[in-house]
């Protein structure tokens, strides 16, 4: 398996609590760091019973760009469409190989237009999304995202991409975000973040685990 090394972001110590994770707390003892591509297919198994309830097809963000939840599967009745959704603080284990959840009662179904942010399906979406500072600069476009495992966690790094030929002779790039939240504009259409974090950005690392 991969693991992406990533250093421990300052979270707020109020209103915000651990998930129980299974075996993926780092060796030192810091809360996990997620990626989006990483969950993104993985299966949820329903603790109670042991059954599958489905896979990750997509993470839900809120308007603040707060993971929500996970989507496991869109639905189409007449016209309208559905989504059956695990809300993140729902999750009670986020493992490499699969994501826990209590019981059934835990995916709930939402119309489309109550998921209105997403990583790679919705009408707005992260993926892809070009990062551009205040002076005008593109610094890439998001492949990925990066939070840690607390519920109501916001975004804390993106993993940056200049398309494939580019990806292959340079690598891919990391950025996190800044560390006044305010500085970082995460609109519909761009990621507007200060001309500094060009300075910022990191060789994206991965070591075989």
């Amino acid at each position: 398996a991969l693991r992406t090394r990533w250093k421990k972001s300052r979270q707020p110590q109020k209103k915000l609590q651990p998930l129980r994770i299974a075996c993926v707390v780092n060796e030192r003892g810091t809360a996990p760091v997620y990626s989006a591509q990483r969950l993104i297919g993985l299966p949820v198994i329903i603790e109670s019973t042991g059954h599958r309830a489905g896979k990750v097809l997509d993470l839900w963000f809120d308007e603040h760009w707060l993971l929500r939840g996970l989507l496991l599967k869109a639905r189409r009745w007449w016209f309208k469409r559905y989504y059956d959704a695990a809300l993140w603080e729902d999750v009670t284990a986020c493992g490499s190989d699969a994501i826990l959840i209590p019981d059934k009662d835990a995916v709930k179904r939402f119309e489309a237009s109550d998921i209105g942010r997403t990583f790679h399906t919705g009408r707005i979406r992260l993926k892809d999304l070009p990062v551009i500072t205040d002076e005008g600069r593109q610094l890439g476009r998001v492949s990925d995202v990066y939070f840690q495992g607390f519920q109501g966690t916001p975004i804390t790094g993106f993993e940056l991409t200049d398309g494939f030929v580019s990806d292959l002779i340079e690598g891919r790039k990391r950025l996190k975000i800044p560390a006044d939240p305010e500085l970082l504009k995460l609109g519909e259409n761009a990621i507007l973040v200060p001309a500094r974090c060009e300075h910022d950005l990191e060789a994206f690392v991965t070591e075989s685990g």
